[in-house]
């Protein structure tokens, strides 16, 4: 993370965790704005656009290092983004590294009502697709517990992390 002196990284104790079985849960509100299918879901057309519109905003830990390092990890095919367009350009998306059958969600953003929600509703569906066995968000918030989030200690998702990267 960009920090005022530099970047950091940051290991948290408890690590936040998406399931991607069974116990990921939508909302009924959000099921019924899926079916309406408001936006256009695209993936990997738009990374640098996705990280700026996670960018702006009044706190961020995102500063010119760390767009530059994760567009390089996008180019080289490690990082990628999940969008969502309607007629009047992109209105939210999310992104993150995936490695192994891990994938580490960076930063999500919303422009519109539920853009960002589906984008995570279309990330979920392409990793259980891919069989990827870790959803992995580092923090956990309200928000993505409403989404069946939770939280384990650092040294049994280090254990998971070691098998899914083997």
């Amino acid at each position: 993370m960009a920090e005022d002196d530099g970047i950091v990284w940051v290991e948290p104790r408890m690590r936040g965790l998406i399931p991607l079985d069974e116990r990921f849960r939508i909302s009924r509100g959000l099921r019924k704005a899926l079916r309406k299918e408001p936006f256009e879901i695209r993936f990997n057309t738009a990374f640098r656009k996705v990280m700026l519109g996670c960018a702006e905003r009044d706190e961020t830990w995102i500063d010119g290092v760390i767009l530059e390092s994760y567009c390089h990890l996008h180019e080289l095919g490690h990082a990628h983004s999940v969008e969502c367009w309607d007629e009047d350009g992109l209105q939210g998306g999310l992104y993150g590294v995936a490695i192994g059958k891990v994938f580490c969600g960076e930063s999500m953003f919303s422009k519109k009502t539920d853009a960002s929600k589906i984008a995570l509703v279309a990330l979920v569906e392409r990793l259980r697709e891919n069989s990827f066995q870790i959803l992995d968000t580092q923090w956990m918030t309200d928000h993505l517990r409403t989404f069946g989030g939770f939280e384990i200690p650092q040294e049994e998702y280090l254990k998971a992390l070691a098998g899914c990267l083997s």
